[in-house]
């Protein structure tokens, strides 16, 4: 296996290729190699939420959403090793959502890429095996496939994946952009998602993979009859910085006019904290679910975070967030795959610095009430 050096040095230049077309600033690709080593808690840490809280009084009915961040094969030989209370916490809820952040194909067509890492994939065995070991039901998992990597296995790994999602029982969303409304228990939940960077040309990922840029200001996400909450998937900001830009922030305002009730980002591979916008709920980073980067990467960017969201069924409320919780988790190295384990419970100095990390994101959080 090539050195992290490499590994970093190749997929800057495969992104700036004519192979791969990124849509990355310069500057971004400068930091890129920095911010992996040493992911920064720079930046404005304002005006955030607790990584918990009680919104309103408790429902008599409710709908328990679940959102995860990346998942991915690529630092993973084999299924997680999921922490029963994990593995229960996601088994609870009526409907878990995430990122397939690779190609879902059983022999990758870009192999010196995949080999390098620079190009992502997974089989299907890989990820079903992997869901089930964190306690995700078919029926109950949804898969945004909007993200930069999605076509890293060219077009035909862009079928293959929504082949294998379909016959895995698992609904994917981010290959249009209109709301897809799904059943969680009584309640009917609205689903959107969008990338924001992609490491292929545009034309590539033109009518595949819904990017930022087709939400025009008219906006396509604005609920329709019958949806009762309106959750965006965005796959946005810059990687490996623990809070989100100005920029970002932004979006996840105007994604708040448009009628979105609850935001769940990811692609920084680091946890970002949650933020109260009127009544929209928003986590803009929940970090890495299964490993995306390197085997051996960065004790900051193992730290990952579950969010769980309570939603109101009751008349006169429905719809609306009764209270969330950021579940902080972390992954640990375990041979050829990943042990993931609550953070509370990660022993010596690495538990104790990813601790320390986790609560000076939190840190600027002011309480609030509903």
């Amino acid at each position: 296996m090539p050195s992290t050096g490499n590994v970093l040095l190749l997929d800057w230049l495969g992104s700036n290729s004519g192979r791969r077309v990124s849509n990355y600033p310069f500057s971004y690709k400068l930091s890129w190699p920095l911010r992996f080593a040493m992911p920064s808690l720079g930046g404005d840490a304002s005006g955030f939420a607790p990584a918990t809280g009680v919104l309103s009084l408790p429902p008599i009915r409710s709908v328990r959403l679940a959102f995860v961040g990346d998942i991915s094969a690529v630092a993973n030989k084999r299924p997680p090793n999921c922490d029963e209370a994990l593995r229960q916490l996601l088994a609870s809820a009526d409907l878990v959502v995430g990122n397939c952040e690779s190609p879902v194909v059983d022999k990758p067509s870009a192999r010196f890429g995949t080999w390098l890492g620079t190009h992502h994939q997974m089989s299907a065995a890989f990820l079903g095996e992997a869901l089930h070991a964190a306690g995700m039901q078919p029926g109950r998992t949804v898969l945004s496939l909007a993200n930069n990597h999605m076509l890293d296995q060219g077009s035909e790994g862009y079928a293959a994946t929504l082949s294998a999602l379909e016959t895995l029982g698992i609904a994917s969303i981010g290959i249009e952009p209109t709301i897809t409304n799904l059943q969680a228990g009584p309640l009917t939940v609205g689903l959107v998602a969008f990338t924001q960077w992609r490491n292929a040309p545009e034309s590539h990922f033109a009518g595949r993979v819904v990017m930022a840029s087709d939400f025009p200001a008219g906006g396509g996400v604005v609920p329709g009859e019958g949806t009762d909450i309106v959750c965006a998937v965005p796959h946005w900001d810059w990687e490996f910085r623990h809070f989100p830009r100005p920029e970002t922030r932004a979006w996840a305002r105007r994604l708040s006019e448009l009628g979105v009730g609850l935001i769940a980002g990811h692609h920084a591979h680091v946890v970002q904290p949650v933020e109260r916008i009127g009544e929209t709920l928003v986590a803009y980073g929940l970090g890495d679910f299964l490993g995306t980067a390197l085997a051996r990467q960065p004790w900051p960017g193992r730290i990952g975070a579950i969010l769980i969201v309570e939603v109101s069924a009751d008349e006169g409320s429905r719809g609306r967030i009764a209270s969330y919780s950021a579940v902080p988790f972390m992954r640990m190295r375990e041979g050829d795959g990943e042990r993931l384990v609550p953070l509370d419970a990660v022993d010596g100095a690495i538990g104790l610095k990813a601790r320390r990390r986790w609560h000076a994101i939190f840190a600027g959080a002011a309480d609030f009430a509903s």
